[in-house]
């Protein structure tokens, strides 16, 4: 749904009060296309001959070096002791939403990350993070820059990146761990569930953002209908979006459905990709529907899903160039890399374009712009439900949760 400006449309930011700063690792060895990587550059890191080579190879910010002592991650059972002393045994990568659409792995330890964010890896299910869903319920936003595109959604624990680089916020929909409370101005849900006689719940609600989000120089605005059949549309319309958007984890039509184009239209390697080293170029054919991976050929890809950007960028083109950029400075971590296609990228490519594929048919199925009455910002204002609470705006304290710190040390938060 494309809305209209309405002057009086509340802030997204007001809305969901409580966001998150992307991540910023710092080192780009941390993060990786593929698992092994990961594995590999730990393993060059741990057999590095002494502190020297060995800082030199871990790339020493103003906020890490190898001597840095910080806690572990929420919910990552990896050391705490300081790298200096000897990395240890490989933490388990896991799997991160990178950017709106592509996905990547990342080594979960806390003395590699820059700013890691404790506070969102804390509501985060720990299952998620390694890509197979835990049950909570948790779907992040991801905000663009004010006034470009609108929201992206991932169940994965996202590093907020940015392809045309400017980051957003995040915002997850629930403050605690396993969904019990969520991240929404406090009478919110029970202001609309009254103006529009039906149970509303949080998801609900992320479902129409899905759907009626608007980005302005101010940021996102959320137009809130008080029709019930016109936010019963647009929930139904967010849902299959939120769906899409995780690629099947969250409001699946039916429960485990994974998104599928119809038989017919379902994308397919027509001619085997390279066996040996990496393709060198992407390309795209519109008479043949055809995208192109050096002699590589996967078709039908409908020209709606070659032609999707986020952030201006195509967004096949940067998660092309994510897998096949040209080799990293030699000595570096991060030139232990693939030098041959992984298959899994294959099946991972497949999956990107049946997304984007579907999610353009369903903008163009979006339900007409909410008319009629409405739910301002001056309704939610004289209600008592904006301006949100100070202490909506932080993170929700999680007083039975303990966590490891510096050295070992534990602490409750």
């Amino acid at each position: 749904m494309t809305a209209t400006q309405d002057p009086d449309a509340p802030l997204l930011a007001d809305l969901m009060p409580w966001s998150v700063a992307p991540l910023r690792a710092g080192r780009a060895w941390v993060l990786a296309p593929d698992a092994a990587s990961l594995r590999a550059r730990w393993a060059a890191l741990a057999a590095a001959p002494d502190e020297a080579a060995r800082t030199a190879l871990f790339r020493p910010t103003r906020a890490r070096d190898p001597r840095s002592a910080v806690a572990q991650l929420p919910g990552q059972a990896t050391p705490t002791g300081r790298l200096a002393r000897g990395p240890g045994p490989c933490p388990e990568p896991v799997r991160v939403a990178h950017g709106p659409y592509d996905r990547q792995w990342l080594l979960p330890d806390h003395r590699l990350l820059d700013a890691a964010r404790p506070e969102l890896w804390r509501v985060t299910g720990t299952a998620d993070a390694t890509g197979t869903g835990d049950g909570t319920g948790q779907i992040h936003l991801l905000e663009p820059a004010p006034g470009t595109d609108g929201p992206a959604f991932s169940a994965l624990l996202p590093d907020g990146h940015s392809p045309g680089g400017r980051p957003g916020r995040i915002r997850p929909l629930h403050r605690r761990p396993g969904g019990t409370e969520p991240n929404l101005a406090p009478g919110l849900l029970s202001h609309l569930s009254a103006r529009l006689g039906r149970a509303v719940s949080a998801e609900d609600f992320l479902a129409w953002t899905a759907t009626a989000a608007t980005p302005t120089r101010a940021g996102l605005t959320v137009p809130l209908t008080a029709s019930p059949e016109r936010w019963d549309a647009g929930v139904a319309h967010g849902r299959r979006a939120l769906w899409l958007h995780t690629y099947g984890a969250r409001c699946a039509p039916t429960p485990g459905e994974r998104p599928r184009m119809p038989g017919g239209r379902r994308p397919y390697v027509r001619a085997a990709l390279p066996t040996a080293g990496l393709p060198g170029r992407l390309s795209y054919e519109p008479a043949e529907e055809t995208l192109c991976l050096g002699d590589g050929r996967i078709a039908p890809v409908p020209e709606a899903a070659w032609e999707a950007r986020a952030g201006g960028v195509r967004v096949l083109e940067d998660w092309f160039t994510a897998r096949t950029a040209g080799p990293a400075e030699p000595g570096t971590l991060e030139a232990l890399r693939p030098s041959v296609w992984q298959r899994e990228w294959t099946s991972e490519l497949l999956e990107l374009i049946t997304v984007l594929s579907l999610l353009a048919e369903l903008r163009a199925e979006a339900p007409e712009p909410p008319e009629g009455p409405r739910v301002g910002a001056a309704e939610l204002a004289r209600a008592g439900v904006l301006p949100p609470p100070p202490s909506s705006r932080r993170p929700a304290s999680v007083l039975d949760h303990q966590e490891e710190g510096p050295e070992g040390q534990f602490a409750l938060l």
